[in-house]
């Protein structure tokens, strides 16, 4: 099986390198690990994310880390371009890497150049060189926010070199009771039920929102909805949502960048109704413009302040991007019918705060109610926001358990 492993390490690294010719961001993955060169240090707090969305699921914890060890250099690693690129520069971390190819001697030296006293991988990636050398040199680590579910290759009968990583871990911060169920049926009771980091994160956000004043600006005293790393998929459906509501404004803010993706979703909304943010501020003969299409990183969290609703894209592809940055500002939020892998989501729509479309008359037909029935949209709304209030406060528990260890 460890042969199988290696095998199946070097391939991936081999199709992505073939990839690298043709896909920018394959390209990004091969290049940014060349050229990369690590700093050494001694007692270090080591930070892994796959991508940007578990490094603002994590942050809170970083945070709370650095201020407990101020004299500790961070190190943080990603899985992902997506992540590395708008992050590498973060004041948070002393080293921003890409997380070397999980080979035995990849994993040896990066471990012995920056030295960790602490390693903190959040949600999930399970590296078995890494964890194996971590093991070996006593070196404590920890998954936070971590989610497990039935069909994983954890609880199968051919899982064994996957359960003897989980082996590895000092203790499991998990967002449920059903992953320390079966976690506990393979023997491993090193848990503690802490919930989700991102709730902490997306609460601190939503108390202390930046102001934005070109959008304010663009929105005026419309109704807005604030359309959320959308797919072409999900902004196919909200495209004749334009059209039926002309008094409503539409912020959209696709998951994808490219010049190509956002000329496309132009293309989709009606004729002369949409203009970027990089176009913005809004000239006097724009003020009937009914779209805004974000072409940059890194504002989302800070648009839902602005929505009357919120639709979240990526529930027609592989799974829903992130609903509660917007349930914590209060607002309601729909997305696609894949959904059944993200508790925040289900537990949202028990509390009506959320909502499953699997086609444009069920879009219409919620967006009809919550814009009528003013009593039933008030309640989705202080549902929604009392969720991410009552839910808060992984973070300590996390933080707190890890400083209590180290003084054991």
């Amino acid at each position: 099986m460890f042969a199988l492993y290696n095998i199946g390490i070097r391939l991936y690294y081999l199709i992505i390198w073939l990839a690298s010719f043709f896909n920018p961001k394959a390209k990004l993955w091969i290049k940014g690990r060349r050229q990369q060169s690590f700093v050494r240090y001694h007692n270090s707090i080591w930070f892994h994310f796959a991508s940007l969305g578990e490094f603002e699921q994590g942050r809170p914890v970083l945070e709370q880390m650095k201020l407990t060890y101020p004299d500790r250099p961070i190190v943080i690693t990603f899985f992902s371009p997506s992540g590395y690129e708008v992050r590498k520069n973060t004041p948070l971390a002393d080293a921003v890497y890409y997380l070397p190819l999980d080979t035995r001697g990849n994993a040896a030296r990066f471990i012995n150049t920056i030295n960790p006293s602490i390693v903190i991988f959040t949600k999930y990636e399970y590296w078995y060189h890494f964890f194996a050398q971590l093991y070996k040199r006593r070196v404590p680590l920890y998954i936070i926010s971590g989610i497990f579910r039935d069909g994983q290759v954890f609880f199968k009968w051919y899982g064994g070199m996957h359960r003897k990583m989980l082996k590895c871990v000092r203790h499991f911060f998990l967002q449920d009771e059903h992953s320390r169920q079966l976690l506990a049926g393979i023997n491993i009771n090193n848990t503690t039920v802490s919930g989700d980091t991102r709730l902490d994160r997306v609460w601190t956000n939503a108390s202390n929102p930046k102001q934005l004043p070109e959008i304010e600006q663009f929105i005026g005293s419309h109704k807005t909805m604030i359309c959320g790393s959308t797919w072409p998929d999900d902004e196919k459906l909200l495209a004749e949502l334009v059209s039926e509501y002309p008094e409503w404004k539409f912020i959209f803010a696709p998951h994808e960048l490219s010049m190509e993706k956002i000329n496309h979703l132009a293309d989709l909304l009606p004729p002369d109704s949409c203009i970027k943010y990089s176009a913005l501020p809004i000239t006097e003969g724009d003020n009937n413009r009914q779209c805004l299409i974000i072409d940059n990183m890194g504002m989302l969290s800070s648009l839902y302040k602005y929505g009357y609703m919120a639709y979240i894209g990526g529930g027609f592809g592989v799974g829903i991007h992130n609903t509660l940055e917007a349930a914590a500002f209060g607002i309601p939020v729909i997305f696609g019918p894949n959904y059944h892998k993200f508790n925040e989501a289900k537990a949202l729509i028990s509390l009506e705060a959320g909502f499953s479309i699997s086609n444009e008359a069920e879009l219409r037909a919620i967006v009809e109610k919550l814009t009528t029935d003013i009593a039933y949209y008030t309640a989705s709304s202080q549902q929604a926001k009392q969720y991410v209030d009552t839910q808060k406060g992984a973070t300590e528990k996390i933080v707190s358990f890890i400083r209590n260890s180290a003084t054991a």
